[in-house]
C-alpha cells in the first residue's frame, strides 16, 4: 500500500470513528454515569473488539450475507432490538454519584466487543473499508487495515467517553441528567436509521 492510499484510510479510519454513532453515544453516556476510568473495558472492548471483527470480515466473513441475505436480515433484527434496549437503559441512569448506588454497571469489555458484531455503523465501515483499502484480501492488506483502524479507533472513541466524563459535574442537577439521557438515547435510536434504510 503506497502512502497516498495509507493517508486515505488513515483519515477514513479517524472520520468513521471519531464521528457520532452508537459507540460514541454510549461512551459518552457511560462517561457521564460512571466516569473515565469505569468506561475504560468499554472503551477497550470497542477498539479491540471493532478490530478483530474487521479483521474477520476481511477474511472472508462478510461474504457470507452475499450468500445468504437472511443472515443479514436476521442481523438487523437483533442489532435493532437490542440498540433499543439499551437507548432504554440510558433513560433509565441515575445520577452519577448515585450510578453504583443504583446498581448501575457500566458495558463490560466482553460487552462492547460484542456489540460490534450488532453495531450497524460498525458493518458499514468493516464492509466499506476492506473493499476499497484492501481489494485482494490478502492477509497483509487485511492486517494492515485491521492495524490502522485499531490504532485510530481507541484514541478516537475515548475523546467521546472523556467529554462525557467532563459534564458530569455539571450534570448532577437531575433534571438535566435526565434530559441528557434522553437526548443521548434519541440519537441512538436515530443512529438506527442507516441499519433500517439501507
Amino acid at each position: 500500500m503506497d502512502l497516498h492510499m495509507l493517508s486515505a484510510l488513515t483519515l477514513y479510519a479517524l472520520v468513521s470513528s471519531i464521528t457520532p454513532g452508537p459507540n460514541n453515544l454510549m461512551l459518552m453516556a457511560s462517561g457521564v454515569n460512571f466516569g473515565f476510568r469505569r468506561t475504560l473495558p468499554h472503551m477497550l472492548g470497542i477498539g479491540i473488539g471493532f478490530t478483530v471483527m474487521l479483521a474477520l470480515v476481511g477474511f472472508g466473513l462478510g461474504g457470507i450475507f452475499a450468500q445468504f441475505p437472511q443472515l443479514e436480515t436476521a442481523l438487523k433484527v437483533v442489532a435493532v432490538s437490542y440498540m433499543l434496549w439499551l437507548a432504554w437503559k440510558i433513560t433509565q441512569s441515575s445520577a452519577p454519584e448515585d450510578g453504583a448506588r443504583a446498581g448501575g454497571k457500566p458495558m463490560t469489555f466482553p460487552q462492547a466487543a460484542a456489540f460490534q458484531w450488532v453495531n450497524p455503523k460498525a458493518w458499514i465501515m468493516a464492509l466499506s473499508a476492506i473493499p476499497i483499502y484492501a481489494p485482494s484480501q490478502s492477509a497483509a492488506q487485511v492486517l494492515l487495515v485491521a492495524a490502522i483502524f485499531g490504532a485510530v479507533n481507541l484514541p478516537s472513541v475515548s475523546t467521546w467517553a472523556l467529554a462525557g466524563t467532563l459534564m458530569r459535574r455539571w450534570l448532577q442537577d437531575p433534571l438535566r441528567l435526565k434530559v441528557f439521557n434522553w437526548l443521548m438515547a434519541g440519537l441512538l435510536v436515530l443512529s438506527l436509521a442507516p441499519a433500517l434504510l439501507g
